[in-house]
């Protein structure tokens, strides 16, 4: 039988968050049920309990930053054991079966993968996400987190940190290589901690210099505000790699022209608008634009080892079930240094 458990749903898209039940499924044989113990807030959530995407499927448990323990598995699983911490990113399935799955990108999956929350399982049924007080995936789905990260703060690593790390390595972010990263917010500042453990040289790019003290303590090298127009003539040609954290609409051409010959800006957000491209910054240095989601399965595992390594999480406000609507409005007025992280034992 299918097990009530607690949560926090988004009714509609035009009501607040509220506490309710939901059923998870009965465990399968390769499946991995998993006690949330906390389960980080992303712009995302917002985006999909709000209906600003369209699409939302609602009610809608949102949530795809979880981190907990292993309750009980499956008889086939092999890779979790009761007891183990473990994660859950963005997407619990895929096809399997496309190129992109079997080289292990299973997040462009051609038939698209399987959300871990506001999307349709394999049994038909919607998925709710983490926040509630537990879930159950298919033992491909979960990582592990290693002792040297603490939950709470290891929670947005999987999504957050792995938006970042994704491009960085593909990229070769590292020893030699120059690489700004535009925001430090809930994805910009991991970004600044991983990339600085790789060995790059790291910009931040803010609209002010407030946060300036935070970026230098958390790796960053350099500190500019890109409110000041001389940011821009000072920071021509200079960097490998740009990373784009923020989904507000920018003015593209002047982040291209801060590119040095060969150097790739990757588009992390999602802006409201259509982004506007002049071919002229791209072509005179053999520039490139780019795009960059999440990562694989086996990404994701690489980089929680690769954090727990170099000391990395997030920097991160617990917060309880009851302060979740505060939270949005706080994400959304930028108001939270860095990550909200609901204590899922206060469902």
């Amino acid at each position: 039988m299918p097990t009530t458990v607690n949560a926090y749903i988004a009714p509609a898209a035009d009501r607040p968050l509220e506490p309710a039940t939901i059923e998870r499924r009965d465990l399968g044989p390769d499946d991995v049920a998993i006690d949330i113990a906390y389960s980080g807030i992303c712009h995302s959530d917002i985006h999909t309990a709000r209906n600003e995407w369209n699409g939302t499927r609602f009610p809608v448990v949102p949530g795809h930053e979880i981190a907990g323990t292993v309750a009980a598995v499956g008889e086939n699983v092999t890779r979790h054991a009761v007891g183990d911490r473990v994660g859950v990113g963005c997407f619990v399935d895929s096809c399997r079966e496309c190129e992109p799955c079997r080289l292990g990108e299973e997040q462009y999956c051609e038939r698209g993968n399987t959300g871990t929350y506001n999307s349709i399982g394999r049994d038909g049924e919607p998925t709710h996400g983490g926040y509630s007080s537990s879930i159950v995936v298919d033992e491909n789905y979960v990582c592990r987190i290693p002792e040297g990260i603490a939950l709470d703060v290891a929670a947005p690593l999987l999504c957050a940190g792995i938006t970042l790390y994704s491009p960085l390595r593909h990229w070769d972010a590292g020893p030699g290589k120059k690489v700004a990263i535009i925001g430090l917010g809930g994805l910009g500042h991991v970004g600044v901690k991983i990339a600085h453990a790789l060995g790059a040289e790291v910009t931040v790019l803010s609209q002010s210099l407030k946060k300036m003290e935070d970026g230098l303590r958390l790796g960053a090298d350099h500190y500019y505000a890109t409110s000041d127009p001389q940011t821009f003539r000072d920071l021509r040609g200079r960097f490998d790699l740009i990373l784009n954290t923020v989904s507000a609409n920018l003015d593209i051409g002047k982040y291209l022209n801060m590119l040095a010959l060969d150097g790739t800006l990757v588009e992390l957000g999602l802006p409201e608008h259509p982004i506007e491209v002049p071919a002229g910054a791209l072509i005179g240095k053999r520039r490139s634009f780019s795009g960059s989601m999440i990562g694989g399965i086996a990404q994701t595992q690489e980089m929680l080892d690769f954090c727990a390594e170099h000391g990395i999480g997030a920097e991160i406000e617990v917060i309880s079930a009851d302060q979740i609507n505060e939270a949005y409005d706080r994400v959304v007025a930028s108001d939270v240094r860095y990550r909200f992280v609901i204590d899922t034992a206060t469902l």
